[in-house]
């Protein structure tokens, strides 16, 4: 089966510069050909980032491109009022001929909570009821706010239902057995992790299944993966890709365990060749094929979002090199 082949990694301080060069980046990978793009939500930041909102950014983009899908991963449901949110994607959808995606998710970023004033022990409840809502909506029927649901409103429809039918794909990102439930139980596709990589969400995923009796295949067939990618004309360049990535890598994972109140002489060192094994598709064409063509046989799974950028690590310009070089070496055979 044909792999489905979008990007990812652009997010945070990846989007600092200016707008013009951010957006030709991606108006090459249209013509290249690579299906998709996606784009995370930070809401009121600490640090500055230019593109909080991920709609705003695709409506931006996809008024640039002719056949690029343009994705959210994800939005953070709790966040927004359901009624208002499922009006933007319907509008996007609609301007955009039909090239949005959109992930969900519940959010793990308390600053955001505490800014906008919202309880965290919300955060589920107004997750699975805003998904549910916005589904609803987007697929044409009349919603309304319960007097028990976190929003009340009266029953509406929306002025606009957009393209794409019955409505924008919707893929669900979390990795617990509660989100991994609630998104088999309204059979909705995931968007996998790649750190930690999908390996824990596909085993928890199937223990939900076998408990609740349901077959979770198809809604995993049609789930995302993610992997960074380092492509090169031959093995040596991409080594030397690799060396100048370990030492910044590692200094990142130093900075996020901080912020989990990890000391950095607790984090362990890095062991390389699990990394590439299990969060990277690397090496020359010929092997980046048949890692990818390995992993869609291993997993079932026939999306992939490709982080050529390092999440930031690597330069726009290193990026967009490994894209030319997979779109015409690699994206013919995969497809």
């Amino acid at each position: 089966m044909a792999v489905r082949i979008d990007l990812a990694g652009w997010t945070r301080e990846a989007t600092l510069g200016q707008p013009g060069d951010f957006f030709a980046l991606f108006e090459r990978a249209d013509v290249l050909g690579f299906d998709g793009v996606w784009f995370s939500e930070f809401r009121v930041p600490d640090a500055h980032w230019p593109y909080p909102s991920p709609l705003l950014l695709a409506s931006a983009l996809l008024a640039r491109t002719e056949r690029l899908r343009v994705g959210t991963s994800v939005l953070v449901l709790p966040l927004h009022h359901p009624l208002m949110l499922a009006e933007e994607i319907a509008q996007v959808d609609y301007q955009s001929g039909g090239r949005i995606d959109i992930g969900v998710g519940r959010g793990t970023e308390p600053a955001s909570l505490q800014t906008l004033q919202i309880d965290p022990s919300q955060t589920r409840e107004r997750f699975e009821t805003a998904c549910r809502l916005i589904r609803a909506g987007l697929s044409g029927a009349t919603i309304a706010g319960g007097p028990q649901d976190p929003w009340q409103f009266a029953p509406r429809t929306l002025a606009s239902t957009g393209v794409q039918r019955p409505h924008p794909p919707i893929y669900v990102a979390g990795s617990t057995s509660e989100t991994l439930g609630f998104a088999l139980g309204e059979d909705l596709p995931l968007l996998l992790s790649l750190e930690p990589p999908e390996t824990g969400q596909l085993e928890r995923l199937a223990q939900v299944a076998q408990q609740t009796g349901q077959d979770c295949t198809p809604l995993r067939s049609r789930s995302s993966l993610a992997r960074y990618v380092c492509i090169g004309a031959t093995d040596e360049q991409v080594q030397a890709q690799l060396d100048t990535l370990w030492a910044q890598y590692y200094q990142r994972r130093v900075y996020f365990a901080g912020k989990r109140g990890i000391a950095p002489a607790d984090v362990p060192p890095l062991d390389r060749d699990q990394l590439l094994r299990d969060l990277f598709i690397h090496g020359t064409p010929e092997a980046c094929i048949a890692q990818i063509q390995a992993l869609e046989a291993r997993t079932g799974i026939h999306q992939l979002r490709c982080v050529f950028n390092a999440n930031g690590l690597w330069s726009n310009a290193t990026a967009l090199a490994g894209m030319e070089l997979f779109a015409q070496e690699v994206l013919p055979v995969v497809r």
